[in-house]
Order: C-alpha cells, then sequence, then structure tokens
C-alpha cells in the first residue's frame, strides 16, 4: 500500500515537472514572439525614420521616384506605383509620378505628361476616399464589379493580380491616391500596413513640398520673364521718346493722302491685320505708327522689326526668343518680339524679305496666337495685332515661289497703299517747309525759305527715293546753304525712269539688256537646260549653237542662272 502511494506521488510529480516545462516553453515562445515583434517594430521604425530623412530632402518629382524605386520598391518587392492627384474640379484624378516607359504609357493611351483625367466616382475611388486604412484589391475580382473603372483593365492585361490602395492626406483632406501594382497576391503582409500608412503619410508631405516648390519655380520664372519684358520695353520706350513719332508727322493735304487718313480711321480701332503697302521711303513706318496710336493698344508697345535686316541663323530667335543654353551662344534666356508685343502691335517691315522657313513659323504664331520660345517646351499666348509693309508685290512674289500663299492671304486683309511723292506733288511744298524747320533747329543753322527757282525744280524731279530722299535732300542743301534761303537745290543725276509695281521706278533697259533678261528667265525656268526637249533653245524657237552664242555675248554665267 505504501509502494503504491509513492508511485502514485512521483507520477504526480513528473506531472507537475512536465507541466511547468510546457509553461515555460509557452513562455519562452511568447517571449521570442514579442522579441521578434520588437525587432519588427524597431526596422519598421528604422525603415521610417529612413524614408522619412530621404523624403525630408525631396524638391522635385525626380527626388520622390527614386525614394520610391530604389527604397520602397525593393523593400516591399512590387512591380509598379502610380501616385495620383485629385484635380481642382474635385471630381477626376490625374497621374503624377510612375514608373513606365514613356512607349508603355502610350500603349496604355496614357499621355506622357499625365495629363489625362480620370473620374472619382468607381467604387476604388469611393473606398479608399472613406478608409484610413490601406486597401488590398484582387483585379480580377475588381473588374467584376458594375464600377470597376475602365484603366485597370489595362493593368490586367499586363498581369497585375492585385494592387493596395493608400489615401494619401493633407490639412484639407484627401489630395490622391498611392498604387501600389504586383503580380501575385499577398505580397505584402498585412503587419506591414501600418508601415505603408505611415509612408504615405510622408509621402503626402513631400508631394505637398513639391507643388510647393513648383508654384515657387513657376513664380520665379514669371518675375524673371517679366523683368526681361521691362528692360527690353525700357529699350523700345527710349528710343520712342528720342524719336517720337505722331499723326502729325505725316505732312500733306493732297486728295490721295486724305484716302489714306480716311483708310486708318477705318481700321485702327480694330484689330485687323494690315498690310502697307508702297515704294521706300514713302514713310509706311509713319503709317503703321498712326494705326497703332489711334487704336486701342497705344498704351502698350508697337514694337518694329526689319525683316530684311535679320540675321538668317537668329531670325527665329528675334521674333520669339530663346531659352538659356537652347544653342551656342544662347547665355541668358531672351524674350522675342512677339512677346514683347503682347497686348500691343507688332510692325514687320520688309516682310517680302523673309525667308520660307521663318513664313511658315510666322504662319503657325499668326493662326494659333501662341509661339514657343527656342529650346523651351511651354507654349505661350500672344494676343499681338500685326502690321507689315513691303515695297514688293506680294501677289507676284507668291507667283514666283518665293512667298507663301496662305501666309499672302493671311496678311492681306486690310491693304493699304502709300502713294508715292511723284504722285503726290502738292505735298512737296509743305514737306520742304517741314523740313527746312525741322532740320534748321537739329542743325543750327538760320533757314527759313527755298527760292521759287529751286521749289520748281522739286516739283519737277521724279523721287525714286520718295519723302525720304527729299528730307536727305533738304538736309544735304541747308548745310551747303551760306544764307537764310536755299537758292541751291544739289538734285542728282538719273536716268530716265518707268515705274513697276506700286510706282517703283525702274530704269527703261535696252534692246540687249531686255534680251538678256528674257533669255536669262527662260534658262531659270528650264533649270539651266539648254538643248533638247523642254529645253531653252526649243522653248525660244532657236537653234542651240545660236542660243550658246548668245549665252556668250551677254555674259551669262551659270551662277546668274542658279541665284533667285
Amino acid at each position: 500500500m505504501m509502494e503504491s502511494k509513492g508511485s502514485l506521488s512521483e507520477i504526480n510529480n513528473q506531472e507537475k515537472i512536465c507541466a511547468e516545462k510546457q509553461t515555460i516553453q509557452v513562455l519562452e515562445q511568447e517571449n521570442a514572439r514579442l522579441l521578434k515583434s520588437l525587432a519588427q517594430k524597431e526596422d519598421q521604425n528604422k525603415i521610417i525614420l529612413s524614408i522619412s530623412h530621404a523624403i525630408a530632402s525631396v524638391r522635385h518629382k525626380l527626388d520622390l521616384f527614386d525614394v520610391i524605386d530604389q527604397k520602397l520598391k525593393k523593400l516591399f518587392d512590387f512591380d509598379h506605383f502610380v501616385i495620383c492627384l485629385i484635380n481642382s474640379d474635385q471630381q477626376t484624378h490625374s497621374p503624377f509620378i510612375y514608373n513606365q516607359k514613356e512607349d508603355f504609357l502610350k500603349t496604355a493611351g496614357i499621355p506622357p505628361k499625365a495629363s489625362k483625367k480620370y473620374p472619382l466616382e468607381d467604387g476604388m475611388c469611393r473606398a479608399m476616399i472613406a478608409s484610413t486604412d490601406p486597401i488590398v484589391f484582387d483585379v480580377d475580382e475588381v473588374m467584376q464589379w458594375p464600377d470597376a473603372p475602365a484603366w485597370l483593365g489595362f493593368w490586367q492585361n499586363k498581369g497585375i493580380k492585385e494592387m493596395i490602395g493608400l489615401r494619401m492626406t493633407d490639412s484639407s483632406g484627401c489630395i490622391g491616391f498611392f498604387y501600389i501594382y504586383t503580380q501575385h497576391r499577398k505580397t505584402v503582409s498585412n503587419i506591414y500596413f501600418d508601415l505603408l500608412q505611415g509612408i504615405s503619410l510622408q509621402i503626402s508631405i513631400a508631394i505637398s513640398n513639391i507643388l510647393a516648390n513648383e508654384k515657387i519655380e513657376q513664380q520665379l520664372d514669371e518675375i524673371n520673364t517679366y523683368k526681361l519684358k521691362l528692360e527690353e520695353e525700357k529699350s523700345y520706350l527710349k528710343e520712342e521718346i528720342s524719336q517720337k513719332y505722331n499723326h502729325t508727322e505725316i505732312i500733306g493735304e493732297s486728295a490721295m493722302l486724305k484716302k489714306v487718313f480716311h483708310l486708318i480711321d477705318q481700321v485702327a480701332t480694330s484689330s485687323s491685320t494690315v498690310l502697307i503697302l508702297g515704294e521706300t521711303g514713302t514713310g509706311k513706318e509713319l503709317i503703321a505708327r498712326a494705326i497703332h496710336n489711334a487704336s486701342a493698344r497705344n498704351k502698350a508697345l508697337m514694337v518694329k522689326i526689319n525683316c530684311a535686316a535679320l540675321p538668317a541663323g537668329l531670325a527665329e530667335s528675334e521674333l520669339f526668343g530663346h531659352e538659356k543654353g537652347s544653342f551656342t551662344g544662347a547665355l541668358d534666356r531672351r524674350i522675342g518680339k512677339f512677346e514683347l508685343a503682347h497686348n500691343g502691335t507688332l510692325f514687320l517691315d520688309e516682310i517680302g524679305e523673309l525667308s520660307l522657313d521663318l513664313q511658315v513659323k510666322l504662319l503657325r504664331a499668326l493662326q494659333e496666337k501662341e509661339i514657343e520660345r527656342i529650346g523651351g517646351r511651354q507654349t505661350i499666348k500672344t494676343d499681338v495685332r500685326i502690321i507689315a509693309a513691303t515695297n514688293r508685290d506680294l501677289y507676284q512674289e507668291v507667283a514666283k515661289g518665293n512667298f507663301r500663299s496662305d501666309l499672302y492671304y493671311r496678311l492681306n486683309v486690310f491693304p493699304i497703299h502709300i502713294p508715292s511723292l511723284k504722285e503726290r506733288t502738292e505735298d512737296i511744298p509743305a514737306l520742304v517747309a517741314h523740313f527746312i524747320d525741322k532740320i534748321g533747329k537739329k542743325t543750327g543753322r538760320n533757314v527759313h525759305a527755298i527760292s521759287k527757282s529751286s521749289m520748281n525744280k522739286l516739283l519737277q524731279y521724279p523721287w525714286p527715293g520718295n519723302v525720304r530722299e527729299l528730307e536727305h535732300l533738304i538736309e544735304r542743301s541747308i548745310l551747303l546753304c551760306h544764307g537764310t534761303v536755299l537758292k541751291d537745290i544739289h538734285l542728282p543725276k538719273i536716268e530716265q525712269v518707268d515705274t513697276g509695281a506700286y510706282g517703283t521706278p525702274q530704269k527703261i533697259k535696252t534692246i540687249h539688256e531686255n534680251e538678256r533678261d528674257h533669255i536669262l528667265s527662260i534658262l531659270k525656268s528650264c533649270k539651266g537646260k539648254i538643248s533638247g526637249k523642254n529645253g531653252a533653245a526649243e522653248i525660244l524657237r532657236i537653234p542651240p549653237t545660236t542660243l550658246n552664242s548668245k549665252i556668250k555675248k551677254l555674259g551669262i554665267k551659270r551662277a546668274h542662272i542658279l541665284e533667285k
């Protein structure tokens, strides 16, 4: 009996020891689990701290992209990510940062600049806006929803099985979403959701910093642009002060000039394009300035550009401006004449001299009312009234292929023909009196009249250089005058002239000169081909040997045939 009791006691002791061991084992396991959990929490805190430090220095999209791509993507092993921001309409959201290639985006139908908008009405967006925690979406299941977003099908076709959506917020509320895409399910464990949520908050702060920085950069860019424009305007205003033009500078009372004044009054109050036609020296710039001064744009600048004086390599920069570093020698940003003339008038003098390449770009600027600086990506809206001038017959230039027909019709909205001085000789006395007074004050000479014989000479002279020539002649005569009355007018000797387009003086040619011009014209149209079918000899109906003899006799060279 005693032995039985001892055995029972021993069994009880063993069971007790075994239970204690099990308890110790459970405690050790729990302790290990707690230690592991603490270690995980510590690792998570280190990760959050590391990413926080990296995000704190973010100022541009590329910086945030690097943080997500180089740190977060490796940590959670996901395939793609997209950050979308809610637009100001509060009805749509658009991609802000993504890690797909350009051709990948084009395949998806998403523009490279991420300007496409997606509605917030789908079930996924509503769920993320309502939830403060990350949400895991099974792509195949979501595609069965009646309100599944259309863009999700693209990701399904690319093998994406699961996506995690995180809401991003700031003080105003939800500002967008952080999407993580994976090709496997349950890639990210639930234990990391708190970590992801913390990271999404850090990304929200980074995005706020990026947007603020972009706004500051935009404001600085606008300030610098405005500063450059003010500097350019200052130089133009100085020029206007030193050489002030107004309606009174157009001297004359002739019937032809009064017609011009009437046309100026008709068109000035509109914003229509004006094409001023006339010989050189007739005062086309004065007419342009009179139109500008009588318009509602007279508070802004009238910017003048001489198309004939534009250097071939800098013409586009002169008109549209350039960004710093856009080409060799572009050390600073430059404001073009179009931008400078915003809300004002751009006077394109000698428009017929503009190259065909630049004509295309000018036409686009006139049609679209927007420009781009060389090397720039930003489209700049312009509100410019165009006044063009030429001493060429643009219609003939169009026929010759030297001027674009579409640009010609765009400019020829309201043509004004300026009469030559020989067409309004009755204005010569008034012009002479004006120039004597003006030049006398400028030179300090006490000249106040002109003799009758000298005036008769001026009235009989054909004036190939028009008003400009008259002004220069009066100035020269005043400088050579020894009294108070102009008695000697030193008129230049000119050959007999005839008038061409717009009354342009042209020398009467000899028979040989006319023959040379005709043969040269035919050779140019045949591109130098002399004999054979459609050759110059066939067109002129003379033997090729005779034509060769004439070419040699008239001194026609190959260079003459090739020149335009």
